[in-house]
């Protein structure tokens, strides 16, 4: 009908086209019957161009409206459907789902997706996958961008929901036998075979184009079918899996939002008023969300159904951790259900390693650590930590085999442990306590050859100790002791609080070299508080002075604590002397000389000096003289203490603890460096 109206008309194709604005290629199709369903602001624009009375064009319009398709389910009875859209094309194809009108952030993926749909000739039909964690706003994204693009594909905007996350993912064959029929496929042409029916929709859109969305994709096997090869359609993925099996596609990488991004979000969800006057409210909301989409969305959606509660009340409720994902829920839009639909998906082996995963301390995940938390072949368990990082639920290192959770996501796989047995949670945590320990000392040995092995685990004649995956040199030794930092603390935490002393005092021992050569670490303050702890449970008084010595150090020169650094060289000493240790006692009043080095830097006086040492009993005195003059006695006796550690230690100990000596008493006012002194004693001696 009409090629007989343009040729009635004497019109071509091309004139028709540029008067009307509907493509060329466009008109070819509903001349030739491929498509056969225009829109209506399609019909009114060519009937106006080809000067049709209101007879002609009421008959333009009923073929129109036949030709049109009726409203029906996606392939999978979700929300793919056929129907008329508010941004549909002029030819009236399957529709795009309404966008977010507050969406935020993401200018270069979106400047990045409009470039490559403004390639006038791709050598391949281009094909978009933004893959990635769940919450991220892949769909929206998607969306954003496809309603975006829309003007550039005149020939028609197909939508489909593949659900890749339901237990019953689509069947590509049903979804191109539905896009199919949108474009305008009579449905008894639908081609009965597989094979013809992917050669028929290829065909199809090799020569429009086509803008395609085909949201939360299951797998590569799904895909393949529903992907053009050639012609300038632009094909737009979205999955929680990383699809790596395609080829020759373009990916897009969604971070979490930047924090002035999250703050941004919540504003056009709440309005501008509400954050400017909470700001740090807001703020607080967008970290403990951790700057995840789905959260601030929910969170935004909360506040503005609620429009006179306060930004800071949900932020409290929001920083209940054990509440978190309880908070986070909006309607039907929750982050847990989010982060289920994943888990959902996963064997039993896989759920296993998710949950266990979560048990594992600080900010990084090692397979070897996670094998023995859930008790499965560490070969196993490495297949399972990939397919979790394949499917969103970990982010990968760029570097080393290791694996990191979002926060909300470690919390939701943490929740998980509810079911599992507490006994066999207990075994397994005390049972890598013991080999995390056990490859601590044996590492920590490697970096101090010189170790007393009466103080420290022999890993040679030790079952716990692991050689076949052990560090093999010093420089995997220290770099294994530095990255897991925080998973052989928590051992060693593990050990103390089921009363395992021996082992705490024993692992402490074996670190103490390793500590000399991380100082500033503030963890070794953790670590001798253990070990010292651990000695005086034992009862032995020797082991409880070595630890509180070497305490006191890491309190002067790690937590910065001079005060408590002091008292505990005090406690040392007390417990050397007791047992009339000399080399003890010289090295008790030693560390005292370098807590004194410290502590001489923070007093512009030997006076307000002393001061420091007694506790500010001159301060509360209001400054009495007799007060001053004997608690400079008191420092007087303290300093003749460290003459004392001079004389009783020897060698490289008494090297340092004079130099301590010199620097804690230079620069008083009038008073020489006592290492003179100790100079004259020693030549005496």
């Amino acid at each position: 009908m009409l090629r007989r109206l343009r040729r009635e008309a004497g019109l071509s194709q091309e004139r028709l086209a540029h008067d009307s604005g509907v493509s060329v290629r466009a008109l070819a199709d509903l001349e030739r019957g491929r498509t056969r369903g225009p829109q209506r602001r399609t019909v009114r624009a060519l009937a106006g161009s080809l000067g049709l009375d209101a007879g002609d064009t009421g008959a333009l319009e009923a073929a129109a409206e036949a030709g049109r398709p009726r409203p029906r389910a996606s392939a999978s009875g979700r929300t793919g459907q056929v129907g008329q859209s508010e941004q549909a094309g002029p030819s009236g194809l399957l529709s795009l789902p309404r966008a977010v009108h507050d969406f935020t952030a993401r200018g270069p993926q979106t400047a990045w997706l409009h470039a490559l749909a403004d390639d006038p000739d791709p050598p391949r039909a281009p094909v978009v996958l933004v893959c990635g964690a769940p919450g991220l706003g892949k769909t929206a994204f998607a969306l954003h961008g496809a309603h975006t693009l829309a003007d550039r594909f005149p020939d028609g905007r197909i939508a489909v929901d593949l659900c890749g996350t339901q237990e019953r993912p689509a069947d590509p064959q049903d979804v191109l036998a539905s896009v199919l029929r949108a474009l305008g496929t009579a449905p008894r042409a639908v081609p009965a075979d597989p094979g013809e029916r992917v050669g028929t929709f290829r065909a199809l859109v090799a020569e429009r184009r086509i803008l395609l969305l085909l949201d939360d994709a299951a797998d590569d096997q799904q895909l393949r079918p529903l992907l053009p090869a050639a012609g300038p359609s632009l094909t737009i993925v979205t999955g929680r899996r990383s699809l790596a099996g395609l080829e020759a596609v373009h990916r897009i990488d969604l971070p979490v939002l930047r924090r002035e991004e999250s703050v941004e979000l919540l504003t056009r969800i709440i309005g501008p008023e509400r954050v400017a006057a909470e700001s740090r409210a807001a703020a607080d909301l967008a970290d403990l969300c951790g700057h995840l989409p789905l959260a601030i969305r929910i969170v935004g959606q909360r506040l503005a159904a609620r429009p006179h509660e306060r930004l800071a009340k949900l932020a409290r409720t929001v920083a209940e951790e054990e509440h978190r994902l309880d908070a986070l829920r909006a309607g039907d839009l929750q982050v847990r259900a989010a982060f289920a639909l994943s888990y959902r998906q996963l064997d039993a082996s896989g759920r296993a390693v998710f949950r266990n995963a979560a048990r594992v301390p600080g900010p990084d995940i090692d397979p070897w650590t996670v094998a023995l938390l859930a008790d499965l072949p560490r070969a196993q368990v490495r297949r399972r930590l990939a397919e979790l990082a394949d499917r969103g639920l970990l982010r990968t290192d760029p570097d080393r085999e290791r694996y990191r959770f979002h926060d909300l996501v470690r919390l939701f796989a943490a929740e998980q442990l509810a079911d599992d047995d507490p006994a066999t949670l207990a075994r397994t945590a005390d049972a890598t306590a013991l080999r995390l320990l056990a490859r601590a000392g044996s590492a920590a040995l490697r970096l101090d050859p010189a170790a007393r092995p009466g103080e420290d685990p022999d890993p040679a004649t030790d079952p716990a100790t692991d050689p076949a995956t052990g560090p093999a040199d010093r420089h995997r030794a220290r770099a294994w002791l530095e990255t897991e930092r925080e998973t052989w603390l928590w051992a060693l935490r593990r050990a103390h609080d089921t009363a395992r002393h021996r082992l705490v005092v024993d692992t402490a021992g074996a670190m103490h070299g390793f500590s000399d050569r991380t100082r500033h670490w503030p963890e070794w303050v953790t670590v001798f508080t253990l070990s010292a702890a651990s000695a005086r449970a034992l009862g032995d008084r020797h082991h409880a002075a070595v630890h509180l010595d070497r305490l006191a150090r890491a309190r002067n020169l790690c937590g910065h604590d001079h005060h408590a650094a002091f008292r505990t060289a005090r406690a040392a000493l007390d417990l050397a002397r007791e047992a009339g240790d000399s080399r003890r006692t010289g090295l008790a009043l030693g560390y005292g000389a370098g807590v004194l080095l410290r502590l001489r830097h923070c007093w512009p006086t030997p006076s307000r000096f002393y001061q420091g040492l007694s506790g500010g009993a001159g301060r509360r005195s209001g400054g009495d003289a007799a007060v001053r003059r004997g608690e400079e006695h008191q420092g007087d006796q303290v300093l003749g203490d460290v003459v004392e550690a001079v004389l009783l230690a020897g060698g490289d100990e008494q090297r340092g603890a004079r130099a301590d000596l010199d620097g804690a008493t230079a620069g008083g006012e009038g008073a020489a460096p006592l290492g003179h002194h100790v100079d004259l004693v020693l030549a005496v001696r």
